[in-house]
């Protein structure tokens, strides 16, 4: 089909210092508004707000910050978002949140509207970081995924490791859609003497990890991977750029075993955040249930290679650019040994040529092919063009004809 589309986007689970999920949400808005159609981002928030922005309309709802998520928030008054949708009148649905926001899929199907869920992580990877059992996880997973699947026209995963918890419950209406990173605002030229002399003495190796410090990330591991690297006599320091619910924690471990980590929080500034990330050595990226891991797809588009945990779904992301390991310090010591016993200048331009296989283009028209929305939508006729003699398409003037519903979507 052809013509513009709205397409409404909602997100929970999202918090001012979030990373990935609100990077591909501002990107993706961006590369659907560039290709002619109308998006949409609904996102809870602390207080209602309504702008315009480059990503298109970004509409916050006051949503309940969940406790222990340190600052996460999520909508839950269904009532308000449900007559935001309906006022919206959406073209198409796609909704971040696998959880507190399935019901949505139930609504576009009342109202025949397509919907996609975008999985963003692994369900069972997640369950099992909380400290459910493998069995237990992928069970609970299971069953969460099956309705999931059941309530929406498709199920856009990013990568294969993200899928694989689908296909293996024979869900058939799964779409692969990789991220992308910005290679022009993430580039090896950032990289700066200043600011890695601010953070790494000559002979030192400057380690990153740019994260969420919650549970499912496990941030621990890099600070258990710095102390097994200076126990081996490496010199190296560890810069953390992110925030959560677990830095006091990390902080005290950091300071009663002496290791030189410097926490600075969540860094707003992108091109700050992109300067560190080139200045750097060596990227870790610990979390085990990771289905894409934009921080890490970013620090590569800087030339800094990662090490990644095997058990995420980065090691399908960052090909030879980087290094695999298991999901303990030591593990993550042997790799980081690994990359930085490579040339400096091959494992830099190794890691920025694997980054320049996910721009933001590809990913953006994957996406939409998943909407069955075009890449380059026709304009939308002014008012009154075609309502003359001659037949018309029995369209109001001004409106925008309802797209056809996939198969699938009651």
């Amino acid at each position: 089909m052809s013509g513009a589309l709205r397409i409404v986007r909602l997100a929970n689970f999202v918090a001012p210092s979030s990373g990935g999920l609100r990077t591909a949400l501002r990107e993706l808005g961006r590369g659907f508004k560039a290709a002619g159609h109308e998006p949409a981002l609904i996102v809870p928030g602390e207080r209602a707000s309504d702008r315009e922005t480059d990503q298109g309309r970004v509409i916050t709802l006051p949503g309940p910050v969940l406790p222990g998520t340190g600052g996460y928030r999520v909508l839950t008054d269904r009532r308000r978002v449900a007559a935001l949708l309906e006022e919206l009148a959406p073209d198409r649905l796609e909704v971040s949140d696998r959880t507190t926001l399935r019901w949505t899929g139930k609504w576009a199907r009342r109202a025949r509207i397509p919907a996609v869920m975008v999985s963003h992580e692994s369900a069972d990877g997640v369950l099992r970081t909380w400290g459910l059992s493998e069995r237990a996880a992928r069970r609970t997973a299971d069953s969460l995924n099956i309705r999931t699947a059941h309530t929406y026209a498709r199920v856009v995963c990013t990568t294969e490791f993200a899928e694989r918890e689908f296909v293996r419950i024979g869900v058939r209406n799964v779409v692969r859609a990789p991220l992308g990173v910005d290679l022009t605002a993430r580039h090896p030229a950032l990289r700066d003497a200043a600011v890695r002399a601010r953070h790494a003495h000559a002979g030192e190796s400057l380690l990153v990890m740019c994260s969420r410090l919650s549970v499912e990330k496990r941030p621990g591991t890099a600070l258990d991977a710095l102390e097994a690297l200076r126990r081996r006599g490496r010199r190296a320091v560890l810069a953390v750029a992110g925030d959560g619910p677990l830095r006091a924690r990390l902080e005290q471990r950091a300071e009663e075993r002496g290791l030189p980590v410097t926490f600075l929080g969540h860094v707003s500034d992108r091109g700050m955040l992109g300067t560190l990330q080139a200045s750097a050595d060596v990227c870790l990226a610990p979390g085990p249930a990771e289905t894409f891991g934009l921080a890490a797809l970013e620090a590569m588009a800087c030339g800094t290679p990662v090490v990644a945990s095997g058990s995420s779904a980065l090691p399908e992301v960052i090909g030879s650019a980087g290094a695999v390991a298991a999901d303990h310090g030591e593990a993550f010591a042997d790799a980081v040994e690994l990359l930085l016993d490579r040339p400096e200048r091959d494992r830099r331009e190794t890691a920025r040529a694997r980054a320049e296989c996910f721009g933001w283009d590809s990913a953006v028209a994957a996406f939409l092919a998943a909407h069955d929305a075009p890449t380059a939508a026709l304009p939308v006729p002014p008012p009154g063009a075609g309502s003359g003699s001659g037949g018309g398409s029995g369209v109001a003037p001004g409106s925008r004809p309802r797209p056809a519903v996939p198969e699938g979507v009651a």
